[in-house]
């Protein structure tokens, strides 16, 4: 018994060994989170979201973003590099294979479906399914995990690079190694060229327009805030922090008609995370456990809409996360709104209207 309990011991001395001796995939930096916001007052747990209708359930899987053309038909991007059609009558179609992983998506002005892909890059598709790549790097630095997109009434194209360290499906490790790997970037079609108007971003994940196109807003995913980037305009070039200190994860946002602004989280913040983070060397180990050791997000479904001013007007939840979570787009279209996920199997749709308290336009 002795010899066998020796035995055990040994290998347990060899395998912690080994573990503490393997070089960590991350460098992390401590950083001190602040203290989560209260979930009072608008942010007080609801159920709007169960009142979503669901589209397309059990046809996708991972439909991150979304949008509409001017037909009605929905398009999304999956988890097996699939963009999907969902026609107004409910049918799907798997349109065509990007051979990566199709996030952020929008319509250009010629109709042309712009596509961030975590893998491929900034992409622009024909209405005839022709893939042609925009852009896969920056100033040296390849795309690692392209992002997010928008389109300017210009022609302009800005989109985001989460991570110029970490690829999509080790987004974790960015987010423990808590450094500044994002930027944001503006591609020109008529130049071929991209430039990088901010660096130094921690996880720069989505973008929105203002609906004078004067600035746009920028989700800071790992600072739980939204910045604001002025493109006009006296303060053209500078940057200041449009919502600080968020109760999740911001992931996309857009705007609505009326100039709210609509933030996705995908779950809600960690205390553990908020934790890890005030101790490097315990995030460096945690970087070297299996993911299923890793800390999990909650599942939660949970959308904020903001005024011009960073003011939250409305929550929409679901706090069991069974109809509706891990929540990473909310897109406006004609009096709607539009939900996609990273691992859910269906988009919800919600009408304006059907929203309690959202009142008339903000100021």
């Amino acid at each position: 018994m002795t010899k066998w309990l020796l035995a055990g011991l040994l290998v347990c001395f060899v395998l912690l060994g080994g573990f503490l001796l393997t070089p960590s995939p991350i460098d992390s930096k401590a950083w001190l989170a602040p203290e989560p916001p209260v979930m009072t007052g608008v942010l007080a747990p609801n159920e709007h979201l169960r009142r979503a209708e669901l589209l397309a359930r059990g046809q996708v899987y991972g439909p991150e973003d979304t949008t509409v053309d001017t037909s009605g038909v929905l398009y999304t991007g999956t988890q097996d590099g699939w963009i999907v059609r969902v026609f107004p009558d409910g049918r799907s179609e798997h349109w065509l294979q990007t051979g990566g992983r199709p996030l952020g998506m929008v319509f250009d002005a010629a109709g042309n479906l712009i596509v961030a892909d975590a893998w491929k890059g900034l992409l622009s598709i024909s209405r005839e399914g022709e893939i042609r790549v925009l852009a896969r790097e920056a100033e040296g630095t390849p795309f690692r995990f392209t992002d997010d997109v928008v389109v300017a009434k210009d022609g302009l194209i800005y989109f985001t690079d989460a991570s110029s360290r970490f690829q999509q499906p080790d987004y974790m490790l960015d987010l423990l190694e808590m450094r500044p790997h994002g930027r944001l970037l503006r591609y020109d079609p008529a130049l071929g060229q991209t430039d990088v108007l901010l660096r130094n971003l921690y996880f720069a994940n989505g973008v929105a327009l203002s609906p004078e196109g004067d600035y746009l807003l920028l989700n800071e995913t790992w600072k739980y805030r939204i910045l604001r980037h002025w493109l006009s305009g006296p303060r053209a070039g500078q940057t200041e922090v449009f919502a600080d200190n968020l109760p999740g994860f911001p992931d996309n946002l857009a705007v609505d008609a009326a100039g709210r602004y609509w933030v996705a989280f995908p779950t809600l913040r960690n205390p553990q995370v908020d934790s890890l983070h005030q101790s490097p060397w315990l995030k460096d180990l945690v970087a070297k456990l299996p993911d299923a050791l890793k800390p999990k997000p909650q599942a939660y479904g949970l959308v904020l809409a903001f005024d011009a001013q960073g003011r939250v007007l409305t929550s929409l939840q679901d706090t069991q996360g069974s109809h509706l979570q891990e929540i990473t787009s909310v897109n406006p279209h004609e009096e709607a709104l539009y939900f996609g996920s990273l691992h859910n199997d269906r988009v919800g749709r919600l009408p304006l209207q059907a929203i309690p308290g959202l009142g008339a336009s903000p100021p």
